[in-house]
């Protein structure tokens, strides 16, 4: 009994969406220990101004600060990886705990739709009925450029171009 090795087909597209954000966890802890010193700084001048009251709101903000930037440096974990081949398209979603989901459409049937919403414009895939949305965390002009590389990569699956050269006029 032999057991053949069977390739899978090559990408013909791949992205790897990630959320932008700026603050890396070295500046938010840099961005933290300085609110907090000016924070302290603060409280501390009205307490010697007999305002005591300002000094214990002053340190009830400090860990909100921590929680509010522990969330966004969380949130930064999530992604979304993009692989169109020429059978189907497979979207791994990976969410700021670590947990991933999969799943993939076929590409013969594949629709691809930037739809305008109220709150902005939705990336979705569709296929046989079923319908996912991509891209969600993506700004709007990063999501448009999203959708016009997948349109083409679509293109270019549904009509391939082939290189006979027994075709060419020379």
């Amino acid at each position: 009994m032999s057991s053949r090795h069977v390739d899978p087909p090559a990408a013909v597209f791949e992205a790897l969406l990630v959320p932008h954000r700026s603050l890396s966890p070295r500046s938010a802890s840099a961005v933290a220990l300085a609110l907090v010193a000016i924070s302290l700084t603060i409280g501390l001048r009205f307490l010697l101004l007999g305002a005591w009251p300002v000094l214990v709101f002053s340190l009830l903000e400090v860990p909100l600060l921590g929680v509010l930037l522990a969330v966004n440096l969380r949130r930064a974990r999530a992604c979304e990886l993009i692989l169109l081949d020429r059978l189907t398209l497979t979207v791994t979603q990976t969410d700021p705990s670590g947990r991933r989901r999969r799943f993939s459409l076929p590409a013969a049937w594949l629709q691809i739709n930037l739809e305008a919403g109220a709150c902005g414009s939705r990336l979705m895939l569709s296929s046989g009925g079923h319908g996912r949305e991509i891209g969600a965390f993506m700004h709007e002009p990063d999501r448009a450029m999203l959708f016009e590389a997948l349109r083409r990569a679509m293109q270019e699956v549904r009509n391939p171009g082939f290189d006979n050269p027994q075709l060419r006029d020379d």
